[in-house]
């Protein structure tokens, strides 16, 4: 049987206190940063929330008839609900894109909302060129179509 001396328990004892303290140290950073990390995604604003836009004046326009495919044509009215920073509310570059969107366009695919939503969907985006991002919607008050 091997007989220990005393240096050497007088290391392992050193060492022991260093194991413990570096334990210590990397459950100490492990805390700060899951904290941090929870911070950046659940608490920390993001940039999408300071760019929402708000709204403004709704603008109504008054019903125009757009020629539809095959001899039909559409009682389209639509009003804009711009952003509170919208500085032009001229409605007419919103009705002569909705007459490029609706004109030709055959009257039984009118007929589909889920049709209807897409065009929607693409007014929208032509207007959001048009007047530089400050449509955030539009809303259809007269539709109808013979």
């Amino acid at each position: 049987m091997a007989t220990q001396t005393p240096a050497t328990t007088a290391d392992d004892a050193a060492a022991a206190p260093a194991k413990k303290s570096k334990k210590k140290l990397f459950i100490i950073v492990g805390v700060v940063l899951a904290a941090a990390a929870a911070y950046f995604f659940l608490l920390k604003p993001s940039g999408a929330a300071a760019n929402v836009k708000k709204p403004g004046e709704l603008v109504a326009m008054e019903p125009i008839q757009i020629n539809l495919a095959d001899g039909h044509y559409l009682r389209l009215g639509i009003t804009l609900q711009m952003t509170s920073d919208a500085k032009e509310s001229d409605g007419s570059k919103a009705l002569d894109s909705a007459i490029g969107v609706f004109s030709g366009v055959p009257q039984d695919r009118l007929l589909s909302a889920k049709a209807r939503d897409r065009l929607k969907d693409e007014l929208l985006q032509r207007l959001d060129k048009r007047y530089d991002g400050t449509v955030m919607d539009i809303y259809f008050t007269d539709f109808v179509t013979q």
